[in-house]
């Protein structure tokens, strides 16, 4: 059941391709466990699907889904996106859960939305131990669908002043898990008078992840 479900997600997303065909599907967030805000930044995801929507030629479904960690309803999304400030706990079935949904052609998003950090590591490498969190180089295609961020990720929001990092899990050559530090992307999708960023900065975080959905949807 897993795999078909998967396999109905990933033909979805072939024909995202298609300029006849265009069938909507949703993104979703992932609920977790341990105590931190995995449901913050609650516009981000609407208003990041309507930029796609309009400027790269997706159609996903204008609400994202809520998934999680241990349900077979994450084999429905070939994108989810988790954020948060806290602790992050994931069980053994939910570790071999989103193991197989990463190997199987999923992709996560994580976004740190600043304090997550510390607890986000020690659970990947539960997930994936044989492979390494690792820094993605600019020249990485994440950075390089249909925008261009030579420099890696914009910065949103300065917090304590520390340059952005994008890291990532690679599982048999495939970018399974893309991580995103010290960034605050998903602030940056959030209505404008949530934090009143300037429209430049707001449109870079959009555009930056556009280009992840994008990557994530073409790279399975």
């Amino acid at each position: 059941m897993k795999k078909k479900h998967f396999l109905l997600a990933l033909t979805a997303c072939i024909l995202l391709s298609s300029s006849t065909f265009q069938p909507s599907f949703k993104l979703a967030k992932l609920k977790y466990q341990g105590g931190g805000d995995w449901y913050a930044n609650k516009t981000s995801l609407p208003n990041l699907i309507a930029f796609c929507n309009k400027n790269i030629g997706l159609n996903l479904a204008p609400e994202e889904d809520i998934v999680e960690a241990g349900s077979t309803d994450l084999f429905l999304h070939p994108f989810v996106h988790m954020t948060g400030h806290g602790n992050v706990v994931f069980s053994s079935v939910e570790i071999q859960n989103l193991r197989n949904y990463l190997i199987g052609g999923g992709f996560l998003h994580i976004d740190d939305n600043y304090g997550m950090d510390k607890f986000i590591r020690p659970e990947l490498k539960k997930i994936f131990p044989e492979a390494e969190l690792v820094e993605l180089p600019f020249t990485h295609p994440i950075y390089h669908q249909k925008y261009d961020f030579n420099a890696g990720l914009p910065k949103i929001h300065e917090h304590d002043g520390k340059t952005p990092k994008g890291y990532g899990i690679l599982y048999q050559g495939r970018l399974v898990v893309f991580y995103t530090f010290e960034c605050d992307l998903g602030n940056g999708w959030e209505d404008k008078q949530v934090y009143n960023d300037p429209e430049e900065i707001r449109t870079k975080a959009l555009q930056m992840g556009a280009n992840i959905i994008s990557y994530a949807l073409t790279s399975y």
